[in-house]
């Protein structure tokens, strides 16, 4: 994973990354010091990044956003690891019909 395209996320608190890799670009953020809100703030503004199925967005976190991905439903499809160090690696995918009329500018967690 090369991390040195840095970018810029409107609305962000820690740094985005973005790089290729197998025919798909991949944009990258760690919230695993951060606190509630950040982490569902910083993934919203991500998850905006998203437009086509080419593309996926890395999260890595202290925990599950159980808020996040109840807020997001089915418009974005996730998967989830727990790393070795303790934090858990969630995947976001474009979704071609949800995706695109997800609502990604209410950052307030339910569950």
């Amino acid at each position: 994973m090369n991390l040195k395209n840095k970018i810029e996320v409107i609305g962000s608190s820690v740094d985005f990354y973005n790089y290729e890799e197998d025919g798909f670009e991949y944009f990258y953020f760690n919230c695993s010091e951060t606190s509630v809100p950040e982490p569902m703030v910083n993934a919203m503004c991500g998850l905006k990044l998203l437009e086509n199925e080419k593309q996926k967005l890395i999260m890595i976190n202290h925990m599950v956003p159980q808020g996040l991905l109840n807020n997001l439903g089915d418009t974005f499809s996730h998967d989830v690891e727990h790393l070795d160090d303790g934090n858990f690696k969630i995947i976001f995918s474009y979704v071609d019909t949800k995706s695109k009329n997800a609502s990604l500018d209410n950052p307030s967690c339910s569950g």
